[in-house]
């Protein structure tokens, strides 16, 4: 009887070996084949992360706080007629040496006037600024990693509209696009 127990076991243990040499190469094979692929995914996803994520972000933080400082000027600040309005290309602003909101030409009437335009490629004079990566202004030639420019518009007589447009000096990745962010907001006479 214990003759045929032995055999008994021995057929079992046969049965249940384990993994040759051969089956673990393939399957690590299969396995860094898969990893291969994922890590191509991260990269992209890290770089769409960063370009649309971060800078788009930065974009639109820099927009919102230019346009926080144009909208603080009066209605008829910088009058085209000669008085120079706010300089808002520095930080501080500069009262009496700049652009400030193109004035007005009737200042009982409050009739508006406009200025600047939302051409990064070929920016305005008075109607621009250039940051770095920390959001600090630097000087229009310098070391940049932010455009903002800004257009005020006359809407009527009583009216104007200001727009900011930052855009992002680079993208992160092979074909991304460059991020760019557009404020728009309204100002009227006599505030």
């Amino acid at each position: 009887m214990k003759r045929s127990r032995k055999i008994f076991f021995s057929r079992n243990r046969s049965a249940q070996a384990g993994m040759t040499l051969l089956e673990t190469m393939i399957a690590l094979a299969i396995l860094l084949v898969v990893a291969a692929g994922v890590m191509g995914l991260a990269g992209v996803a890290v770089s769409t992360t960063e370009t649309q994520g971060h800078l788009a972000a930065r974009t639109a933080e820099y927009a919102q706080d230019k346009m926080e400082q144009l909208l603080a000027l009066k209605f008829c600040d910088g009058d085209t007629s000669g008085t120079a309005g706010t300089d808002t290309t520095v930080f501080p602003a500069v009262v009496g040496s700049g652009t400030g909101l193109a004035g007005c030409s009737n200042m009982t009437a409050g009739t508006a006037q406009g200025g600047g335009s939302l051409s990064t490629t070929a920016p305005t004079a008075g109607y621009v600024d250039y940051l770095d990566a920390s959001g600090n202004l630097v000087a229009s030639t310098g070391n940049w990693e932010y455009i903002r420019v800004w257009q005020i518009v006359a809407q009527g007589t009583s009216m104007k509209q200001i727009s900011v447009l930052t855009q992002a000096n680079h993208s992160v990745g092979g074909n991304a696009v460059v991020p760019q962010t557009t404020v728009v907001a309204v100002k009227t006479f006599p505030f």
